[in-house]
Protein backbone atom coordinates (compact mmCIF):
# COMPACT_ATOMS: atom_id res chain seq x y z
CA UNK A 1 0.00 0.00 0.00
CA UNK A 2 1.19 3.43 -1.05
CA UNK A 3 1.61 5.97 1.53
CA UNK A 4 -1.92 7.85 0.32
CA UNK A 5 -3.84 4.94 0.66
CA UNK A 6 -2.67 3.97 3.91
CA UNK A 7 -3.60 7.84 4.64
CA UNK A 8 -6.68 7.73 3.35
CA UNK A 9 -7.94 4.40 4.90
CA UNK A 10 -6.71 5.07 8.18
CA UNK A 11 -8.01 9.13 8.31
CA UNK A 12 -11.81 8.53 6.67
CA UNK A 13 -12.78 6.28 9.90
CA UNK A 14 -11.30 9.03 12.25
CA UNK A 15 -13.25 12.23 10.22
CA UNK A 16 -16.27 9.98 10.38
CA UNK A 17 -16.18 9.70 14.40
CA UNK A 18 -15.81 13.56 14.15
CA UNK A 19 -17.88 14.53 12.02
CA UNK A 20 -20.41 12.97 14.17
CA UNK A 21 -19.16 14.34 17.57
CA UNK A 22 -19.47 17.33 16.29
CA UNK A 23 -23.07 17.14 15.41
CA UNK A 24 -23.66 16.17 18.63
CA UNK A 25 -21.49 18.80 20.23
CA UNK A 26 -23.96 21.54 18.28
CA UNK A 27 -27.41 19.73 18.96
CA UNK A 28 -26.27 20.55 22.65
CA UNK A 29 -25.65 23.95 22.73
CA UNK A 30 -27.66 26.02 24.34
CA UNK A 31 -29.36 27.80 21.92
CA UNK A 32 -30.08 24.78 19.79
CA UNK A 33 -31.22 22.52 22.83
CA UNK A 34 -31.98 19.48 20.67
CA UNK A 35 -29.77 17.13 22.82
CA UNK A 36 -29.24 18.92 25.81
CA UNK A 37 -29.12 17.54 29.77
CA UNK A 38 -32.16 15.40 29.67
CA UNK A 39 -32.12 14.42 26.43
CA UNK A 40 -29.03 13.19 26.56
CA UNK A 41 -29.54 11.49 29.54
CA UNK A 42 -32.31 9.55 28.10
CA UNK A 43 -30.52 8.72 24.69
CA UNK A 44 -27.61 7.12 26.83
CA UNK A 45 -30.45 4.98 28.77
CA UNK A 46 -31.45 3.63 25.65
CA UNK A 47 -27.84 2.90 24.54
CA UNK A 48 -26.66 1.31 27.57
CA UNK A 49 -29.88 -1.05 28.28
CA UNK A 50 -31.22 -1.74 24.35
CA UNK A 51 -28.74 -0.63 21.52
CA UNK A 52 -25.33 -1.94 22.92
CA UNK A 53 -26.65 -5.30 24.35
CA UNK A 54 -28.20 -5.76 20.77
CA UNK A 55 -24.78 -5.07 18.95
CA UNK A 56 -22.57 -7.16 21.35
CA UNK A 57 -24.86 -10.02 21.24
CA UNK A 58 -25.92 -10.08 17.30
CA UNK A 59 -22.34 -9.75 16.11
CA UNK A 60 -20.71 -12.02 18.43
CA UNK A 61 -23.65 -14.68 18.21
CA UNK A 62 -22.85 -14.35 13.84
CA UNK A 63 -18.93 -14.99 14.09
CA UNK A 64 -18.02 -16.81 17.60
CA UNK A 65 -17.87 -20.15 17.11
CA UNK A 66 -15.42 -23.12 19.44
CA UNK A 67 -12.57 -22.45 16.56
CA UNK A 68 -12.54 -18.56 16.60
CA UNK A 69 -12.55 -18.96 20.45
CA UNK A 70 -9.56 -20.85 20.10
CA UNK A 71 -7.85 -18.06 18.13
CA UNK A 72 -9.26 -15.18 20.09
CA UNK A 73 -8.04 -16.29 23.47
CA UNK A 74 -5.15 -13.49 23.80
CA UNK A 75 -7.48 -11.04 23.58
CA UNK A 76 -8.63 -10.45 27.00
CA UNK A 77 -5.35 -10.68 28.26
CA UNK A 78 -4.10 -7.77 25.81
CA UNK A 79 -6.94 -5.44 26.77
CA UNK A 80 -5.70 -6.59 30.79
CA UNK A 81 -1.73 -5.50 29.65
CA UNK A 82 -3.18 -2.44 28.75
CA UNK A 83 -4.79 -1.69 31.89
CA UNK A 84 -2.04 -3.00 33.26
CA UNK A 85 0.19 -0.57 32.15
CA UNK A 86 -1.75 2.65 31.46
CA UNK A 87 -1.79 2.41 35.77
CA UNK A 88 1.37 1.89 35.96
CA UNK A 89 2.08 5.14 33.67
CA UNK A 90 -0.65 7.36 35.29
CA UNK A 91 0.81 6.36 38.63
CA UNK A 92 4.08 8.16 37.33
CA UNK A 93 1.89 11.29 36.27
CA UNK A 94 0.71 11.64 39.54
CA UNK A 95 4.41 11.76 41.02
CA UNK A 96 5.58 14.14 38.76
CA UNK A 97 2.49 16.03 38.35
CA UNK A 98 1.32 16.29 42.46
CA UNK A 99 -1.91 15.18 41.24
CA UNK A 100 -4.50 16.59 43.98
CA UNK A 101 -5.67 13.64 46.08
CA UNK A 102 -9.02 13.75 44.74
CA UNK A 103 -8.12 13.56 40.96
CA UNK A 104 -5.77 10.74 41.48
CA UNK A 105 -8.51 7.81 40.84
CA UNK A 106 -9.89 9.60 37.92
CA UNK A 107 -5.78 10.28 35.89
CA UNK A 108 -5.16 6.79 37.07
CA UNK A 109 -8.77 5.59 35.18
CA UNK A 110 -8.37 7.86 32.18
CA UNK A 111 -4.53 6.33 31.29
CA UNK A 112 -5.87 2.27 32.17
CA UNK A 113 -8.78 2.56 30.61
CA UNK A 114 -9.47 3.10 26.69
CA UNK A 115 -12.73 3.50 24.18
CA UNK A 116 -12.72 0.11 24.09
CA UNK A 117 -16.32 -0.72 22.58
CA UNK A 118 -17.33 2.61 20.74
CA UNK A 119 -14.77 4.01 18.76
CA UNK A 120 -13.78 0.28 17.83
CA UNK A 121 -17.13 -0.21 16.17
CA UNK A 122 -17.01 2.84 14.31
CA UNK A 123 -13.47 2.66 12.95
CA UNK A 124 -13.33 -1.38 11.97
CA UNK A 125 -16.14 -0.84 9.88
CA UNK A 126 -15.29 1.66 8.38
CA UNK A 127 -11.82 0.85 7.55
CA UNK A 128 -12.82 -2.46 6.06
CA UNK A 129 -14.98 -0.72 3.32
CA UNK A 130 -11.82 1.41 2.17
CA UNK A 131 -10.97 0.30 -1.23
CA UNK A 132 -7.47 0.29 0.14
CA UNK A 133 -8.13 -1.89 2.97
CA UNK A 134 -5.30 -4.79 3.29
CA UNK A 135 -8.32 -6.60 4.95
CA UNK A 136 -9.54 -8.16 1.94
CA UNK A 137 -12.82 -8.93 0.99
CA UNK A 138 -15.12 -6.25 2.73
CA UNK A 139 -18.00 -7.95 3.91
CA UNK A 140 -15.81 -10.83 5.36
CA UNK A 141 -13.97 -8.26 7.03
CA UNK A 142 -16.79 -6.29 8.81
CA UNK A 143 -18.43 -9.61 10.03
CA UNK A 144 -15.02 -10.56 11.87
CA UNK A 145 -14.00 -7.18 12.59
CA UNK A 146 -17.59 -6.55 14.69
CA UNK A 147 -16.96 -9.73 16.23
CA UNK A 148 -13.69 -8.26 17.55
CA UNK A 149 -15.26 -4.63 18.29
CA UNK A 150 -18.11 -6.62 20.52
CA UNK A 151 -15.45 -9.01 22.16
CA UNK A 152 -13.51 -6.21 22.86
CA UNK A 153 -16.17 -4.17 24.02
CA UNK A 154 -17.71 -6.61 26.07
CA UNK A 155 -14.42 -7.58 28.18
CA UNK A 156 -13.15 -3.83 28.58
CA UNK A 157 -16.55 -3.28 30.20
CA UNK A 158 -15.66 -6.15 32.73
CA UNK A 159 -12.51 -4.33 33.77
CA UNK A 160 -13.36 -1.22 33.19
CA UNK A 161 -16.44 -1.64 36.29
CA UNK A 162 -14.14 -4.36 38.33
CA UNK A 163 -11.01 -2.21 38.43
CA UNK A 164 -11.64 1.69 37.55
CA UNK A 165 -14.36 1.92 39.01
CA UNK A 166 -13.14 0.94 42.70
CA UNK A 167 -10.27 2.92 41.87
CA UNK A 168 -12.29 6.64 41.58
CA UNK A 169 -14.49 5.61 44.40
CA UNK A 170 -11.88 4.55 46.61
CA UNK A 171 -9.85 7.78 45.90
CA UNK A 172 -13.18 9.84 46.31
CA UNK A 173 -14.29 8.40 49.37
CA UNK A 174 -10.72 9.31 51.02
CA UNK A 175 -11.47 12.84 49.94
CA UNK A 176 -14.79 12.99 51.08
CA UNK A 177 -13.60 12.14 54.56
CA UNK A 178 -10.89 14.45 54.23
CA UNK A 179 -13.35 17.01 53.86
CA UNK A 180 -15.42 15.98 56.75
CA UNK A 181 -12.24 15.75 58.73
CA UNK A 182 -11.18 19.02 57.57
CA UNK A 183 -14.67 20.59 58.85
CA UNK A 184 -15.01 18.71 62.39
CA UNK A 185 -11.69 20.61 63.00
CA UNK A 186 -12.72 24.05 62.01
CA UNK A 187 -16.20 23.52 64.35
CA UNK A 188 -13.92 22.34 67.32
CA UNK A 189 -11.70 25.89 66.41
CA UNK A 190 -15.01 28.02 66.18
CA UNK A 191 -16.34 26.51 69.00
CA UNK A 192 -13.23 26.88 71.34
CA UNK A 193 -13.26 30.39 70.31
CA UNK A 194 -16.91 31.01 71.31
CA UNK A 195 -17.57 31.40 67.30
CA UNK A 196 -20.06 28.37 67.10
CA UNK A 197 -22.43 26.55 69.60
CA UNK A 198 -21.59 25.05 72.61
CA UNK A 199 -18.69 21.88 72.53
CA UNK A 200 -21.42 19.39 73.92
CA UNK A 201 -23.83 19.87 70.88
CA UNK A 202 -20.85 19.57 68.79
CA UNK A 203 -20.41 16.23 70.50
CA UNK A 204 -24.15 15.51 70.77
CA UNK A 205 -24.30 16.10 67.15
CA UNK A 206 -24.54 12.56 64.87
CA UNK A 207 -22.10 12.46 62.25
CA UNK A 208 -23.19 11.19 59.55
CA UNK A 209 -21.07 8.44 57.21
CA UNK A 210 -21.40 7.79 53.92
CA UNK A 211 -22.06 3.66 52.74
CA UNK A 212 -18.83 2.37 53.50
CA UNK A 213 -17.98 4.11 56.94
CA UNK A 214 -21.89 3.01 58.18
CA UNK A 215 -20.77 -0.94 56.95
CA UNK A 216 -17.76 -0.88 58.43
CA UNK A 217 -19.16 0.33 61.84
CA UNK A 218 -22.67 -2.17 61.55
CA UNK A 219 -19.79 -4.87 61.07
CA UNK A 220 -17.49 -3.70 64.15
CA UNK A 221 -20.25 -3.70 66.09
CA UNK A 222 -21.90 -6.79 64.76
CA UNK A 223 -18.32 -8.47 66.10
CA UNK A 224 -18.11 -6.76 69.11
CA UNK A 225 -21.47 -7.65 70.10
CA UNK A 226 -20.57 -11.99 68.96
CA UNK A 227 -17.74 -11.66 71.61
CA UNK A 228 -20.20 -10.03 74.68
CA UNK A 229 -22.62 -12.85 73.55
CA UNK A 230 -22.34 -16.59 74.11
CA UNK A 231 -22.80 -17.25 70.67
CA UNK A 232 -19.73 -18.38 68.78
CA UNK A 233 -19.15 -17.35 65.47
CA UNK A 234 -17.09 -20.13 63.04
CA UNK A 235 -13.64 -19.04 60.62
CA UNK A 236 -16.27 -20.20 58.19
CA UNK A 237 -18.71 -17.37 58.70
CA UNK A 238 -16.27 -14.84 59.64
CA UNK A 239 -14.81 -15.71 55.91
CA UNK A 240 -18.37 -15.42 54.37
CA UNK A 241 -19.00 -12.27 56.13
CA UNK A 242 -15.68 -10.35 54.73
CA UNK A 243 -16.27 -12.19 51.25
CA UNK A 244 -19.80 -10.86 51.53
CA UNK A 245 -18.67 -7.00 52.56
CA UNK A 246 -16.25 -7.22 50.19
CA UNK A 247 -18.37 -8.03 47.01
CA UNK A 248 -20.66 -5.28 48.13
CA UNK A 249 -18.37 -2.70 47.78
CA UNK A 250 -17.00 -3.83 44.40
CA UNK A 251 -20.68 -3.21 43.11
CA UNK A 252 -20.75 -6.52 41.45
CA UNK A 253 -23.84 -5.41 40.00
CA UNK A 254 -21.98 -3.22 37.77
CA UNK A 255 -20.01 -6.34 36.37
CA UNK A 256 -22.99 -7.64 34.82
CA UNK A 257 -23.95 -4.21 32.59
CA UNK A 258 -26.43 -4.85 29.74
CA UNK A 259 -23.54 -5.05 27.38
CA UNK A 260 -21.49 -7.99 29.40
CA UNK A 261 -25.22 -9.48 29.46
CA UNK A 262 -25.30 -9.43 25.73
CA UNK A 263 -21.99 -10.91 25.63
CA UNK A 264 -22.72 -14.20 27.53
CA UNK A 265 -26.03 -14.08 25.75
CA UNK A 266 -24.03 -13.62 21.94
CA UNK A 267 -21.49 -16.53 23.21
CA UNK A 268 -24.15 -18.96 24.37
CA UNK A 269 -25.90 -18.63 20.75
CA UNK A 270 -22.45 -18.86 18.65
CA UNK A 271 -20.60 -21.57 20.54
CA UNK A 272 -24.30 -23.97 21.01
CA UNK A 273 -24.98 -25.50 17.82
CA UNK A 274 -28.78 -26.12 18.80
CA UNK A 275 -29.38 -22.90 19.51
CA UNK A 276 -26.72 -21.50 16.98
CA UNK A 277 -29.21 -23.28 13.56
CA UNK A 278 -32.41 -21.92 15.13
CA UNK A 279 -31.31 -18.57 15.20
CA UNK A 280 -28.15 -18.23 12.55
CA UNK A 281 -28.77 -18.26 8.84
CA UNK A 282 -30.98 -17.46 5.99
CA UNK A 283 -32.63 -20.53 6.58
CA UNK A 284 -32.80 -20.55 10.48
CA UNK A 285 -36.76 -20.73 11.65
CA UNK A 286 -36.25 -18.06 14.67
CA UNK A 287 -34.01 -15.74 12.13
CA UNK A 288 -35.88 -13.17 12.83
CA UNK A 289 -35.02 -12.55 16.34
CA UNK A 290 -31.12 -12.21 14.96
CA UNK A 291 -32.00 -9.73 12.32
CA UNK A 292 -34.35 -7.58 15.25
CA UNK A 293 -31.15 -7.82 17.09
CA UNK A 294 -29.08 -6.24 14.39
CA UNK A 295 -31.31 -3.47 13.44
CA UNK A 296 -31.48 -2.42 17.12
CA UNK A 297 -27.61 -2.46 16.95
CA UNK A 298 -27.33 -0.68 13.64
CA UNK A 299 -28.26 2.43 16.26
CA UNK A 300 -25.75 1.62 18.79
CA UNK A 301 -22.51 3.46 16.73
CA UNK A 302 -24.46 7.06 15.72
CA UNK A 303 -26.37 7.47 18.93
CA UNK A 304 -23.46 6.91 21.32
CA UNK A 305 -21.32 9.10 19.37
CA UNK A 306 -23.60 12.31 19.47
CA UNK A 307 -23.77 11.69 23.27
CA UNK A 308 -20.05 11.59 23.50
CA UNK A 309 -20.50 14.86 21.69
CA UNK A 310 -22.57 16.28 23.77
CA UNK A 311 -20.62 15.58 26.88
CA UNK A 312 -17.17 17.20 25.31
CA UNK A 313 -19.17 21.02 24.99
CA UNK A 314 -18.78 20.84 28.78
CA UNK A 315 -14.96 20.79 28.52
CA UNK A 316 -15.31 24.48 26.54
CA UNK A 317 -16.75 25.82 29.67
CA UNK A 318 -13.12 24.96 31.42
CA UNK A 319 -12.01 23.91 35.13
CA UNK A 320 -9.01 24.67 37.47
CA UNK A 321 -6.93 21.71 36.56
CA UNK A 322 -3.41 21.64 35.94
CA UNK A 323 -2.09 21.82 32.33
CA UNK A 324 0.43 19.50 33.09
CA UNK A 325 -2.18 16.68 34.29
CA UNK A 326 -3.59 16.71 30.79
CA UNK A 327 -0.49 16.96 29.06
CA UNK A 328 0.56 13.90 30.87
CA UNK A 329 -2.41 11.80 30.04
CA UNK A 330 -2.38 12.62 26.10
CA UNK A 331 1.91 11.43 26.74
CA UNK A 332 0.53 8.17 28.17
CA UNK A 333 -2.72 7.30 25.75
CA UNK A 334 -1.18 9.00 22.56
CA UNK A 335 2.44 8.07 23.16
CA UNK A 336 3.58 5.53 25.74
CA UNK A 337 0.86 3.22 25.24
CA UNK A 338 1.12 2.66 21.57
CA UNK A 339 4.88 2.36 21.46
CA UNK A 340 4.63 -0.51 24.13
CA UNK A 341 1.82 -2.08 22.71
CA UNK A 342 3.49 -2.24 19.25
CA UNK A 343 6.03 -4.24 21.34
CA UNK A 344 3.45 -6.17 23.48
CA UNK A 345 1.82 -7.21 19.96
CA UNK A 346 5.06 -8.29 18.20
CA UNK A 347 6.32 -10.32 21.31
CA UNK A 348 2.85 -12.12 21.06
CA UNK A 349 3.65 -12.83 17.28
CA UNK A 350 6.95 -14.05 17.85
CA UNK A 351 6.27 -16.71 20.56
CA UNK A 352 3.14 -17.87 18.56
CA UNK A 353 0.42 -16.70 20.86
CA UNK A 354 -1.10 -14.74 18.18
CA UNK A 355 -2.59 -16.10 14.80
CA UNK A 356 -1.26 -14.32 11.74
CA UNK A 357 -4.46 -12.20 10.77
CA UNK A 358 -3.82 -8.59 9.74
CA UNK A 359 -6.86 -7.58 11.12
CA UNK A 360 -7.43 -8.94 14.00
CA UNK A 361 -3.16 -8.01 14.89
CA UNK A 362 -4.81 -4.28 13.63
CA UNK A 363 -7.76 -5.01 16.72
CA UNK A 364 -5.02 -5.52 19.19
CA UNK A 365 -2.73 -2.77 18.33
CA UNK A 366 -5.25 0.02 18.06
CA UNK A 367 -6.69 -1.09 22.29
CA UNK A 368 -3.70 0.64 22.92
CA UNK A 369 -4.15 3.81 21.19
CA UNK A 370 -7.50 4.38 22.19
CA UNK A 371 -8.78 7.55 23.73
CA UNK A 372 -10.39 7.07 27.64
CA UNK A 373 -13.61 5.64 28.37
CA UNK A 374 -16.41 7.99 28.42
CA UNK A 375 -17.63 6.19 31.03
CA UNK A 376 -15.11 7.25 33.06
CA UNK A 377 -17.69 10.75 33.03
CA UNK A 378 -20.24 8.75 34.49
CA UNK A 379 -17.93 7.38 37.71
CA UNK A 380 -17.15 11.07 38.28
CA UNK A 381 -20.81 12.03 38.45
CA UNK A 382 -21.77 8.90 40.49
CA UNK A 383 -19.37 10.25 43.20
CA UNK A 384 -19.90 14.14 42.59
CA UNK A 385 -15.52 14.63 42.28
CA UNK A 386 -13.93 15.45 39.06
CA UNK A 387 -17.00 16.21 37.16
CA UNK A 388 -15.53 19.09 35.47
CA UNK A 389 -11.99 18.25 35.08
CA UNK A 390 -12.87 15.04 33.61
CA UNK A 391 -14.81 17.19 30.79
CA UNK A 392 -11.77 19.29 30.35
CA UNK A 393 -9.68 15.77 30.06
CA UNK A 394 -11.89 14.29 27.57
CA UNK A 395 -12.06 17.14 25.88
CA UNK A 396 -8.37 17.57 24.89
CA UNK A 397 -8.45 13.75 24.28
CA UNK A 398 -11.04 13.03 21.87
CA UNK A 399 -10.14 16.58 19.86
CA UNK A 400 -6.69 15.32 19.34
CA UNK A 401 -7.71 12.04 18.71
CA UNK A 402 -8.43 12.78 15.23
CA UNK A 403 -4.69 13.39 14.76
CA UNK A 404 -3.10 10.31 16.57
CA UNK A 405 -5.44 7.48 15.91
CA UNK A 406 -5.32 8.59 12.15
CA UNK A 407 -1.29 8.68 12.14
CA UNK A 408 -1.15 5.48 14.20
CA UNK A 409 -3.96 3.67 12.44
CA UNK A 410 -1.53 4.50 9.48
CA UNK A 411 1.72 2.69 10.84
CA UNK A 412 -0.23 0.29 12.43
CA UNK A 413 -2.03 -1.23 8.70
CA UNK A 414 1.96 -0.91 7.31
CA UNK A 415 2.91 -3.03 10.28
CA UNK A 416 0.16 -5.47 9.37
CA UNK A 417 -0.49 -5.65 5.96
Amino acid sequence: MSLLDLFRASSIPVLKVLLVTGLGSYLARDRIDILGDDARKHLNNIVFFVFSPALVSSNLAKTITYDSMVKLWFMPINILLTFIIGTILGWGVIQITRTPFHLRGLVIGCCAAGNLGNLLLIIIPAVCKERASPFGNADVCYEHGMAYASLSMAIGAIYLWSYVYNIVRVSSSKSSNEVKASDLSVRAEDCESGLSQPQEKIENEPYQLNKTELSERNAEETEEATRGSPVKVSGSDKIKQRLETLFKQMHLKRLFAPSTIGAIVGFVVGLEPQIRKLMIGDAAPLRVIQDTALLLGDGAIPAVTLVMGGNLLKGLKGSGIQKSIILGILIVRYVALPLIGIGVVKGAQKLGLVHDNPLYRFVLLLQFSLPPAMNIGTMTQLFGLGESECSVIMLWCYALASVFLTLWSMLFLWLVS
